[in-house]
């Protein structure tokens, strides 16, 4: 027979005055959350790549109106945002790429500066936060002149913000953008374009590092350049290889991933030519999906880094996941 404990009359009659005396005392307010900070995480975005290293580096975003695209009805393309919860707009990041071959200090792409109002313009601050100094980088890949990837190659004065690269762009790229006569012919609204372009690049050709190439060639030693053209004359993408793994560094093939993954066909009016820009989209993605390529898009949201992969009817972007650099 298992022999009952019982608890001493006294001690209930203490354990009973003890909670009503903490029930008595008076509730204590707690201090109000501090303000919220609001800010970000400086940045950038580490990624391996066999012996390599890549560091994305944003720029900023700006909104851009679904009204730009163009190739599906305007039904289809609110469809297909509101598919991806974007659905009053295009966020459109801007991201540049800095590489570390082992050889080289490559950055492809530079941001716009601060041409184009608060939310861009941050790629130079978030590379010293990424631990770089830019006048370590000795190479400036270009994969075309327009503001938003050329801009960032002068600092705050007017100085190369690169002091010690050599800029490498298409042969047809320079040729057209930095070109007065072509620009005498182009529409008013597209003129501060090629201003833009030839300030840019002012101080690196009058030093004697502005450099050319034409397609398909081979930019530095394990880096080549990929035909890109139609988003502008001598759009150029660079294909990095490491062992046996390779990243396409594509430039704006893309410029709404919620749109033009789905439907290919889809143009930006930024496209100096749209139909050979879809044309090479179309060919560019099919590449990269059949033979898995790593893909850094310079539109794409941060880090703008990941895989296309090929479906039914079009292809998905199959963003990196966050992790350790291994």
């Amino acid at each position: 027979m298992t022999k009952a404990y019982l608890v001493p009359r006294a001690v209930l009659s203490a354990l009973a005055m003890t909670v009503a005396a903490t029930l008595a005392v008076p509730t204590v307010a707690l201090a109000e959350p501090p303000a919220q900070l609001r800010t970000q995480a400086p940045g950038y975005y580490r990624f391996a790549l066999a012996g390599m290293e890549v560091t994305a580096l944003f720029d900023g975003t700006v909104d851009l109106a679904p009204k730009l695209l163009s190739g599906a009805s305007a039904k289809d393309i609110d469809a297909l945002l509101a598919r991806m919860f974007v659905p009053k707009g295009v966020q459109t990041a801007v991201n540049a790429f800095l590489v570390h071959t082992g050889q080289n200090l490559v950055l492809a792409d530079t941001g716009t500066a601060k041409a184009f109002g608060p939310g861009l313009g941050y790629m130079l601050d978030n590379l010293r936060a990424a631990g770089y100094d830019p006048a370590a980088v000795d190479t400036v890949l270009l994969t075309h002149l327009h503001p938003d990837h050329v801009n960032g190659l002068l600092a705050a004065d007017g100085k190369p913000a690169f002091p010690n690269a050599v800029i490498r762009v298409a042969k047809a790229e320079a040729d057209y953008w930095l070109s007065e006569e072509v620009a005498a012919k182009a529409p008013a609204d597209v003129q501060p374009f090629f201003a833009m372009a030839r300030t840019a690049v002012a101080p690196y050709m009058a030093a004697g590092r502005f450099k050319t190439f034409l397609p398909g060639e081979a930019v530095l030693p394990g880096v080549a350049s990929v035909p890109a053209e139609g988003h502008t004359p001598g759009h150029a993408g660079y294909l990095f290889t490491a062992g046996d793994q390779s990243l396409l560094v594509w430039g704006d093939i893309v410029h709404s991933h919620a749109v033009q993954f789905a439907r290919p066909e889809v143009a930006i009016e930024f496209d100096v030519d749209k139909k050979r820009a879809v044309a090479t989209r179309k060919r560019l993605l099919a590449d990269a999906a059949s033979r898995k390529l790593w893909v850094a898009g310079a539109h794409l949201p941060f880090p703008g880094i990941g895989h296309v992969r090929a479906e039914s009817k079009g292809y998905a972007w199959v963003p990196v996941e966050y992790g350790p650099v291994k």
